[in-house]
């Protein structure tokens, strides 16, 4: 019973061993990481296009329910940039920035994405996000973040500008260029450029003038909050708001209300795509994220209780007046570096951020957009990784054009359009390669039993053995494959009189493949060649044993591709 407790609520599992130390590590974590969340969350809700405490509000519930139910001791929870976009851009063609019915939306999204994950998590389909793959899901995440800096510019210039993709914000932003707030683009610019600084320089700075590391990353971590500080003190010293510099204005000053999502089948049908897009995303992220950093202390991570975890998180934000959240890259890496040991670390930064909601508010009414800009800008930058389309041009031309493909989509069709087609693609290109796999004539390595690609090695052959090494499970979309193969190869007029399929590689034959394979069973047996199958695994036996294919398969079933050898070959007959 305690062994189930602990598999779905890790928290008794972790919970039992916690010390003082333990608490001191995770509460040095948690204060870096609420200093670093406070400027990025309210950053965050408005990029989703959501009031400042969305953001806060997002950061608070979610964290202790995914400390409760999460299986990684260092992911941090809460609104994170790509999600953000793609909460904008799902809930912006449904309702209008700033109105009931977008809050209201934003809910609804984050209790869909979270039933969608909870739901995922109980029936163990976390494999399901494995067909996104890695470099697809790498052209998103890069196209993402030239979206998001594209689509913070009007923040930093000061003037309007909209759209869901690169060509509609760009455009915009040329019409109105010559609205540009002066007094904002010194702020906004002179905010991008030290935050660059900040992340790039002020920790080595910081080292050399004789600072520990730990005090240093402290500072580096706190340099948003540094800008913040500043440019909120120069908005209200010189009363920037009546010169035309945006700020965030008035912000509740309270705790995360209760609130309640919508349960309109029209609302709920219209953002049940853009949720299920978003739970994938998510999921890919946060688990990426989670796994990198529990194999660094050999700790294990669980994909489906993450789902769970994952879930609640997001059902949670929907009751406490946030939105869409997930596992984020930066603020996870912070934690990690700044010895968080549980995801107690989480639940304390919570409460962090309950405070500086409760007292720390009043403080923003002066703090410029154009510096959540700034801090938006920075983060998302770091995201952009054109490398990936060099990688995959040498390594694999089909995924290079996979990715590169994603990334023009959703540059020019905005985020929803191009993670669709990235999920289309990714499954597309799994399809297209097992659709095709790799067939090798192998042939004995003299002196030896092992047998070896003939175009790759110097091997013994036989004119009358046709061996064929399958390097792939079959199923029905690679079957046809094989059986047109043996086809070309035993031709009218060939001298071969048995054909081998040497099944060391093959996991799986699914019932199409059986179909085919009896096929091709039929087909030698009409031309007098024999069909054997060697080095079967043990379960694709056990299914072929289930079948009729054995008993009328007109040749043999052989333990190992040497046995076939000898007993098929006339000159190993003879020896």
């Amino acid at each position: 019973m305690y062994d189930r407790l602990t598999k779905y609520l890790p928290i008794f599992d972790w919970g039992r061993d916690y010390n003082r130390e333990t608490l001191s590590n995770d509460l040095i974590a948690a204060v870096i990481v609420t200093i670093m969340l406070i400027p990025q969350s309210l950053a965050y809700a408005l990029l989703a296009g959501l009031p400042p405490e969305a953001g806060i509000y997002a950061s608070i519930v979610p964290i202790i329910l995914y400390a409760m139910f999460g299986t990684s001791r260092a992911l941090a929870v809460g609104p994170v940039a790509v999600v953000s976009l793609m909460t904008a851009a799902a809930i912006g063609q449904i309702a209008e920035t700033g109105t009931m019915g977008y809050a209201i939306a934003a809910l609804t999204l984050a209790f869909l994405s979270g039933a969608i994950l909870l739901i995922m998590g109980v029936f163990r389909l976390g494999f399901l996000a494995n067909f996104l793959s890695h470099p697809v899901i790498a052209g998103f995440i890069t196209a993402s973040g030239i979206l998001i800096a594209a689509s913070q510019l009007k923040h930093i210039l000061g003037i309007s500008s909209h759209g869901h993709s690169l060509v509609d914000v760009v455009w915009t932003l040329l019409q109105n260029l010559g609205d540009t707030n002066v007094i904002t683009l010194v702020i906004g610019v002179s905010a991008t450029a030290f935050l660059f600084w900040v992340r790039k320089g002020l920790k080595p700075r910081l080292r050399a003038l004789g600072l520990g590391p730990k005090l240093a990353e402290v500072l580096t971590k706190a340099g948003p909050v540094a800008a913040v500080l500043v440019t909120t003190l120069a908005a209200w010293a010189f009363g920037l708001d009546a010169w035309g510099v945006d700020v965030v204005g008035q912000v509740p000053q309270s705790l995360p209300p209760l609130t309640v999502p919508s349960f309109e089948p029209d609302l709920i049908a219209q953002l049940f795509v853009p949720a299920l897009l978003i739970s994938i995303i998510g999921f890919v992220e946060s688990i990426s994220v989670a796994q990198t950093l529990a194999a660094k202390k050999r700790q294990r991570i669980d994909p489906d209780q993450e789902l769970i975890g994952l879930g609640a998180a997001n059902i949670g934000a929907a009751f406490t007046g946030g939105y869409p959240v997930t596992g984020g890259f930066a603020r996870s890496v912070v934690n990690y570096d700044a010895g968080a040991e549980t995801p107690a670390a989480g639940a304390y930064t919570a409460v962090g951020l309950a405070i500086a909601a409760v007292a720390l508010t009043p403080l923003v009414f002066y703090l410029p957009k154009a510096t959540l800009a700034a801090t938006i800008v920075v983060a998302v930058l770091s995201l952009v990784d054109f490398s990936i389309l060099k990688k995959t041009w040498n390594y694999s031309r089909a995924d290079f054009f996979a990715v590169a493909a994603t990334i023009l989509l959703t540059l020019t069709f905005g985020v929803e359009t191009g993670v669709s087609a990235g999920v289309i693609l990714s499954i597309g290109l799994h399809l297209y390669k097992t659709s095709r796999p790799h067939v090798a004539e192998v042939g004995l390595v003299p002196g030896t039993q092992h047998f070896r690609n003939v175009l790759r090695h110097k091997v013994e052959t036989d004119d009358t053995l046709l061996t064929l090494r399958v390097d792939e499970s079959l199923y029905f979309v690679n079957a046809r494959f094989l059986e047109d193969l043996i086809q070309d190869r035993t031709a009218k007029g060939s001298p071969i009189r048995n054909v081998v399929l040497m099944c060391s590689a093959v996991n799986e034959i699914d019932f199409s493949a059986l179909e085919s394979l009896e096929a091709i069973n039929l087909r030698l047996t009409e031309l007098e060649i024999g069909l054997h199958l060697s080095e079967v695994k043990g379960p694709v036996m056990d299914r072929l044993r289930n079948s009729h294919f054995l008993q009328h398969l007109n040749g043999r079933v052989f333990q190992a591709q040497y046995d076939a050898w000898q007993a098929l070959v006339p000159a190993a007959k003879a020896v």
